[in-house]
């Protein structure tokens, strides 16, 4: 579809029963889970072995063919850990796999396609087993990874810094600066003299957030009816 033809009721009904299928299938998937979480095509999300949790306002975007995947691998007595800060935006496709310990600092952005994992998973002479291929990550707050970024294991990301897009990431990032390449390196420093506006800032009045986002849909959809949404889905023409 062109544009997004259907009818205002019919968008709600729909986002209602996401809300329901978040509730009752994926947050009990967390260990723990924040307020006001945003997560579409929760279908497409997998949420897979424990020690996961995030906080407020977490934003959780998967969509068809681009799942988002959050897993922890238990070996022996140890169990990897994810830990995501509030106010994060997670974007489709990215998969976070930790077999120690990944903690993701608040108002961080993660674009589409990012493979985040603390552990190579197999040992580069013994291929059957992991050893100790793993050191855990930290990526700090306000931090930006652009598309396709690859963060290994042992990584340490410093807060306000920037990840261009298909870098890879091996070796400490220190804060406030943009890194790009591969393997990825500084190229530029932030200036540290002005302010950043954060993600913490759209949510410090959620309901209000919520009625404006709802007005908006409400415009976006102002013309749309149920009977061309029908013909829509049944017989698209080049206008739809």
């Amino acid at each position: 579809m062109r544009r997004d033809k259907r009818p205002y009721f019919i968008r709600r009904m729909q986002d209602g029963w996401n809300r329901f299928y978040v509730r009752r299938f994926v947050a009990p998937a967390f260990d723990a889970l924040g307020a006001h979480p945003d997560i579409t095509s929760p279908r497409n999300v997998e949420i897979w072995g424990g020690g996961i949790s995030a906080g407020a306002n977490l934003h959780l975007h998967a969509s068809k063919g681009n799942m988002v995947r959050l897993a922890t691998w238990r070996s022996g007595e140890r169990e990897g850990r994810i830990e995501i800060g509030d106010h994060v935006l997670i974007s489709p496709g990215t998969h976070i796999v930790a077999s120690e310990r990944i903690v993701i600092g608040s108002n961080t952005m993660i674009a589409s396609g990012c493979y985040i994992s603390d552990s190579d998973w197999h040992d580069t002479y013994d291929r059957t087993a992991e050893l100790e291929k793993h050191r855990p990550i930290q990526i700090g707050e306000n931090v930006w990874l652009g598309v396709r970024v690859i963060v290994g294991k042992g990584v340490t990301i410093g807060e306000n810094s920037i990840v261009g897009a298909g870098s890879v990431v091996v070796s400490d990032i220190p804060p406030n600066c943009i890194a790009a390449g591969n393997p990825a390196r500084v190229v530029r420093q932030l200036d540290t003299t002005r302010d950043f506006r954060k993600r913490e800032t759209l949510f410090a009045d959620p309901e209000r957030l919520e009625r404006d986002m709802d007005n908006l849909m409400r415009y976006i959809l102002r013309e749309n009816t149920f009977l061309s949404w029908l013909r829509s889905v049944f017989s698209p023409t080049r206008m739809d």
